[in-house]
């Protein structure tokens, strides 16, 4: 099979039928989805997967590292503002995070920075889907017709954009440790004392998502992907032929900052446990961050967005390790239950005592 490169405009349409071809991760081929041809399409697999510094892609971002490589149609969910990005070819499409048919186009800048690598999808749809079902069922506090009420016949696959960063942090720190003992009377006290030390860590991918699209604390949830270079791909447009792509909305600039923060917090963590004493306060950090890099990447997800009742709600399963977290409504007749049940037992339990 000859490799073919896809250049600017370029479509990958079928060459049976001329209807769009969606790559597949499963047979690691662009498949048709009308007539089911396989295309002879292959992605490059000979990119190398770079760590950009940070400190001089803060600085500036050379023009050749913007844009998609190939001719996209980008889109503004008036609902969500979530910014979804896939082929021209593709129409009349609803949003894939929250169902919403009210999309607008979106003007790109040129400023967008092209993400270099991907993690292509690993977990197939009827395997989603089975993980979906599993999680329906998992719900106890769920109404009974949640599985059925909720729509997982929109599912989508999403690739989402992200930042990750790398740096080599080393730390001081200053508390008050804390040394608990008991008097005569049994009664605690603390007998406090300075304490000081230094720990290092190297981070390697700090994730941090750049989507707007997915609630945050779901994304979390189904975290980590792995995203050692071994596993990623370097960035081909083939890979996306089909799929919805999600535009950062989080930029660099902030991206970065949010990786620091997320890299202090863990740091402020490993002082803590450092502390070789009963109890600690008044704890300090200062930290030094070297060997700053970063990786734009796209990392995969299946969503399904559905509406139970008045209310629209999420479920997300990452595409590569199957994780699944969601949000679903509570049955207020089993909660109702639940409470009633209860109260009938310390009533039973005060019962049995007043004897």
């Amino acid at each position: 099979m000859q490799l073919t490169e896809l250049t600017a405009g370029q479509k990958l349409s079928c060459p049976a039928c001329g209807g769009e071809a969606q790559w597949n991760p499963a047979r690691q081929a662009l498949i048709c989805a009308y007539c089911g041809t396989e295309s002879p399409y292959e992605v490059k697999a000979d990119g190398e997967i770079v760590e950009h510094d940070l400190v001089a892609a803060l600085q500036a971002v050379p023009k050749s590292a913007r844009g998609w490589q190939d001719e996209r149609r980008a889109v503004r969910c008036q609902h969500c503002q979530a910014i979804s990005v896939f082929s021209a070819a593709q129409q009349g499409k609803a949003c894939d995070f929250c169902g919403s048919t009210a999309l607008v186009s979106f003007e790109e800048t040129g400023d967008i920075i092209r993400p270099e690598s991907l993690l292509p999808f690993a977990v197939n749809e009827p395997d989603a889907r089975d993980r979906l079902r599993q999680w329906y069922r998992s719900r106890f506090w769920a109404p009974n017709n949640l599985g059925s009420k909720a729509l997982t016949d929109t599912l989508s696959g999403v690739y989402l954009p992200y930042w990750t960063f790398d740096a080599q942090v080393s730390a001081d720190y200053t508390a008050e440790g804390g040394r608990v003992t008991q008097n005569a009377k049994g009664e605690r006290q603390v007998h406090w004392y300075p304490v000081s030390g230094h720990v290092q860590h190297f981070f390697d991918d700090t994730l941090v998502c750049a989507s707007r699209g997915v609630h945050p604390r779901l994304v979390q949830a189904v975290e980590p992907f792995p995203t050692a270079s071994e596993r990623l791909k370097p960035y081909d447009p083939g890979y996306l032929s089909g799929w919805t792509v999600e535009r950062y909305q989080l930029d660099l600039v902030a991206g970065a900052q949010r990786g620091r923060e997320r890299m202090m917090d863990a740091v402020r963590q490993m002082c803590a446990r450092d502390i070789r004493a009963d109890l600690h306060r008044n704890l300090q950090v200062s930290a030094q961050f070297d060997r700053q890099t970063f990786k734009h990447v796209l990392l995969p997800v299946w969503l399904v967005g559905y509406r139970y009742g008045t209310r629209d709600y999420q479920v997300v399963v990452n595409g590569a390790t199957g994780q699944v977290a969601g949000e679903y409504p509570k049955s207020w007749v089993k909660i109702a239950l639940a409470v009633l049940a209860a109260i009938i037992v310390l009533v039973i339990l005060a019962s049995l005592e007043g004897r």
